[in-house]
């Protein structure tokens, strides 16, 4: 079993005509459906995108990079690509082994959930 990208999307915009006022400084969240090669359900995946740029202009405290995607410029298929890359990557038995990798990276809409 193997984890597919179902879509790549934003709260704030539409992803396919966005373009940051300055490519080479900017953040934004990105939602990730992503669900398994065996099914045609999804759960929510989330990662935040930025560049260097923004983190120098930007945060002055310490602060961890967990659930963090560092580009030097907005580039949309770039990031897909890196995206795509890693979730093709998470293969497992079962999808909560694989939900677990992809939380490794992406902050998972189940993470510590105890059903």
């Amino acid at each position: 079993m193997h984890a597919v990208v179902r879509s790549i999307s934003s709260d704030e915009f539409e992803i396919k005509s966005y373009v940051p006022d300055n490519p080479a400084c900017f953040s934004l969240n990105l939602r990730i459906r992503i669900g398994s090669n065996e099914t045609s359900g999804a759960d929510d995946f989330e990662v935040c995108v930025c560049t260097p740029e923004w983190l120098t202009k930007y945060v002055w405290e310490p602060r961890w990079g967990r659930h963090l995607l560092i580009v030097r410029e907005y580039d949309l298929s770039a990031i897909e690509k890196c995206i795509g890359d890693y979730v093709d990557g998470c293969t497992g038995t079962d999808w909560n082994s694989i939900a677990e990798k992809l939380g490794r990276v992406f902050a998972w809409e189940f993470e510590g959930y105890q059903g």
